[in-house]
Parts: C-alpha cells; structure tokens; sequence
C-alpha cells in the first residue's frame, strides 16, 4: 500500500466571519485519499466570532493547532467593497507568518505545505490533484475582479510585478502585441492543464524538497517588488524551482462581500450541498425589508443642541427610511432644533427629552443620560449617530438585513471626518475612518454596563458592548461636523478650553484642526 503524503494547510487568518464560514466548510470537505491532512492557523483576528469560528473548527477537526498572533500590532488591516488595501507593515507581517508556517513544516517533516488565504475556497480534489502533479511548487488558479467593473484575472503572472505575458530581454512591443499576448495567456488560463508561469500565490503547495532548499517569503532588499509572494516566486526561481499554476479545478475567491452570492454556486459544482445561511451571509445585495416585515426593532438615539441650521433635516431624512422609533435628547437648544424633529419624524415614535440646562460640559453625563432614556423604550436594536453624521445611501437597502439574526451583538463601522461637502480628509491624525467603531448596538438588559468615566472623548456607548458579538460592516458612515470652517473653529476653541493639556484627546490633532492645506480625498458614493 503506497504511502499516505503528510500535508500541512496553513492560513494566517484576519478576517470577517461571514466569509470566514465558507473557508472553514470548504476546508472541511478536502479528500483524503492520498494524503493525510493537518491544519495551521495563525489567529491574526480582531473579531471575536471569527476567533471563536477557528476554535470551533479546530475541536471538530482532528490534528488542528490554532497559535494566536504574537506579532505587533500595524496599521489595520483595510478591505472595502472596492478593493484591499496593503502597506508595507502589513506586508512584512504576513511574510513573517508565513515563515513561521515554512519552519514548522520543516520542524515536523510533512511531505508539502500548502499555504491558503482564508478568503479562498478550493474543490475537494485540489490538494490530492496538485500533489499528483509532482511539482515542488504548484498552485491551483482563481479568478478576482480586482476592481468591481473590472474582468476577471487570474492570481498568478508571468513576470515583473503583474505582467501577463513574458518578454525576452531589449524586446520592444506595441500596444496591440502587449494586448494580444495579455489576451493569449488568459485564454490558455482557462483550458484544465498544467503551465509554468512567473509568479503565483495564495493557494499554493510547496514540496518539502523546496522548504528545505531555502524558499521562504523574506523581502528581497534589492527588489522593490511590493508583496511578499513577488519575493518568495523571485528566491525560488532563483533556487531552481520552477513555478506551475493547474486550471483543473479552479478556486473561489471571495475578495469583497458581494461575492459571498457566488458561494452556493461553487459549492454545487463542487457536488457539496449549501446549508441555510443568515441572510447577511448569503448576498451583499440584501433586499430593503418593508416595515411591517420585520422581526427586530430600530431605534435611533440621538443628541443634539442647536442643530435647526446644520444637517439635522437632512439626516433625519435619511435615517426615518429605515427607523422603526427614534429618542432624542435635547441638550438646551434655543433653536427650531425640537420642532424641525418633530415635523420631520411624524409617524415615527418619537421620545425627546429636554434639556434645560445643557449636560455638554461633562460629556460622560450626557451620554449616561442618553443610554438610559434609550433603553427605557424597549429599544432592540439602538443606531447612535449625531445630528451631523449620516450614512451612505446604500444603507437603507442592507440595515435590516443585517439585524435579522441573532449572530452579533454589536456591528462596527468606520466614519469618514468630512472637510467639505464631497471630500474627506485623511493624515496620521485624521484617520478614523481605518478603524471600525461600535454605532449599532443590540440592546440586553441582563448585561452590567461600565463606561469609560472621562468628561471628553468618552464614548457613546458602555465600552463592554465590545465585549459582545461583532461584525464589522462595509457599510460607511459620513461626519459632516467639520465640513464648515466656523464648525472647525468652534470645535477647535471648544477642546482647547476643556481639555489644553490633550489629556483625554491628542494635542497635535487638535492643533491640525485648522491647517490650512489638509490632505483631502473625494467621497465615491
């Protein structure tokens, strides 16, 4: 009987559950004819349901070791529905695991480690038919829109960076040549069989012979190639290990949410059955859910003070298209600020509380107050944004859909700081928007809130809401505060006079506030 090939899967892994989900169930289907398969993750997670979704599978999973991430934290790690952003922290972080990965499939002596994205899912016969091939160095092909308007194109290349056809040394091509060999090489891309190409990546089997011989993903410090594949595919060339791509069976790249939609069509081809998803899971393009269709209940809370000649009209508009109740504080206005809520929110339940005396002065009290008038109105659901912050407008269409399940707790998104009307600023010190925050909260009366006690910057629910479920959504927020110059300078009057010392906020971004050239980037709706 021949001898069963030892293979490692490794996967660093930081990524959202839902797409996490059909990774992890796609692992679980590999054959093991031929092979015998063990599992390395490395948990690079900032969502605790992924964390926990790992766990779950390593104890269903025999011969499974999950390691938490012990590297420093980077600049977050940024994906939207447009694309993936990389710096080169990032780069350099994911090189390092996958080293690791590299020496501990030496240390245990398998036969071949296959290192995956964990946002790729592969056939039940991918690994067994790669191992087939006898090649040190194999990947299995996917297809990415990189853009979303964009053609597919394939995860591996020929040379350079990402050209897609090969050019001998001084040859000098047309436009029209470039075309026709980019064209060419697509083309043979979608026939099954086996090429040699230039570069590959991110579904990938690599022998023992090629381990050990030294291929690794360090940086080449003489190449400006960006990505730590372009520097492994460099070295093992380098070595004398050519590299293959097979188009047998092709993978399934989730890059971006919407393409979750594609899952259940993978899964049939691949013979699988699909079991019932939420339906936040299933499609990014969830349906608008009608009112009296629903099971959970939206509340927004709001506070608000002098906001009758700012954006509160505005917003409310757009928030009473998917609001089922609203309660507002009133923190003193002496404005139309009550009656443009009132007019605006008619047949909606509205609570408002007024102030006489504004609470501003110590925000901590404000927002104490706020939390517990909202809870008193069984509010489910509680969305707590300000009288100058909206979403975008595709968030009617997918709100809903996202609180009809009981798989999270809190749902984070990132804000966007407006510094006009179409632009937002971003810089080291106005960069809110590369990190998800909590604004939508389920509320659970059996919970023991704590706040973070600081009269500014205190935060806008009980900082324990974190400790819950999380989801972290594309969906983007827009903050209009410092869109005007005179908001600018009220502001920037306002956290100098209560906090001069930068003890609760940053000095130097409150000194930023009125720099006269800052960085600005246009708001693609």
């Amino acid at each position: 009987m021949k001898k069963q090939m030892r293979v490692l899967i490794g996967s660093p892994v930081n990524q959202t559950p839902q797409i996490l989900r059909p990774f992890l169930d796609m692992l679980s289907h590999i054959e093991q004819e031929t092979i015998s398969i063990d599992y390395l993750f490395l948990d690079d997670n900032d969502d605790h349901t992924s964390r926990a979704r790992l766990q779950t599978f390593a104890k269903k999973t025999a011969r499974c070791i999950v390691r938490p991430s012990t590297y420093p934290k980077t600049m977050p790690y940024h994906k939207d529905d447009m694309t993936h952003g990389w710096d080169v922290s990032l780069v350099k972080k994911v090189a390092t695991f996958k080293n690791d990965m590299i020496q501990y499939a030496i240390e245990k002596d398998y036969d071949y480690l296959f290192l995956i994205d964990s946002d790729v899912l592969i056939h039940p016969h991918t690994i067994e038919h790669l191992v087939q091939t006898e090649k040190d160095i194999v990947c299995e092909v996917y297809w990415t829109q990189w853009q979303p308007e964009s053609i597919p194109l394939p995860q591996v290349w020929m040379c350079n960076q990402y050209d897609l056809f090969r050019r001998e040394e001084g040859e000098e091509l047309s436009a029209s040549e470039e075309s026709q060999r980019n064209l060419s090489f697509l083309k043979q891309l979608k026939k099954p069989g086996l090429y040699e190409v230039g570069g590959l990546g991110a579904c990938t089997l690599i022998s023992n012979k090629a381990l050990t011989a030294g291929v690794n993903f360090n940086d080449i410090h003489n190449l400006s190639l960006l990505g730590e594949d372009r520097h492994f595919c460099v070295r093992a060339v380098a070595l004398g290990f050519p590299l293959f791509v097979d188009t047998h069976y092709p993978a399934y790249h989730i890059y971006r949410e919407a393409d979750l939609a594609g899952v259940t069509r993978f899964k049939k081809a691949c013979g699988l059955k699909e079991e019932a998803q939420p339906v936040f899971e299933q499609t990014h393009q969830a349906p608008t859910i009608q009112t009296n269709n629903r099971k959970q209940k939206l509340t927004l809370s709001m506070v608000m003070k002098n906001e009758a000649d700012r954006y509160l009209q505005r917003v409310l508009e757009e928030h009473k298209q998917y609001i089922d109740a609203a309660v507002i504080i009133d923190d003193g206005s002496d404005d139309d600020s009550v009656a443009i809520c009132q007019d605006v929110l008619q047949g909606i339940p509205l609570y408002l509380v007024q102030n006489n005396v504004s609470a501003f002065e110590n925000e901590i009290n404000l927002r104490k107050q706020q939390w517990h008038e909202t809870i008193k109105t069984d509010p489910g659901w509680i969305l707590n944004v300000d009288a100058d912050e909206m979403f975008e407008s595709r968030f009617k269409n997918h709100i809903h859909a996202l609180i009809e399940t009981d798989d999270y707790d809190t749902i984070c998104f990132r804000l966007y700081d407006f510094w006009d009307d179409t632009h937002y600023r971003e810089d080291p010190f106005w960069c809110a928007h590369l990190t998800y925050r909590p604004f939508l909260v389920k509320y659970d009366p059996s919970r023991y809130d704590t706040w973070h006690e600081t009269p500014l910057h205190c935060g806008r629910f009980p900082k324990n809401v974190l400790d819950s479920r999380i989801y972290k959504s594309s969906l983007r927020l827009k903050h209009f505060g410092w869109a005007k110059e005179a908001d600018r300078i009220k502001k920037y009057e306002r956290y100098l006079q209560h906090d001069p010392d930068g003890t609760y906020g940053v000095l130097e971004q409150y000194h930023s506030i009125l720099d006269t050239h800052p960085r600005l980037i246009k708001w693609e709706e």
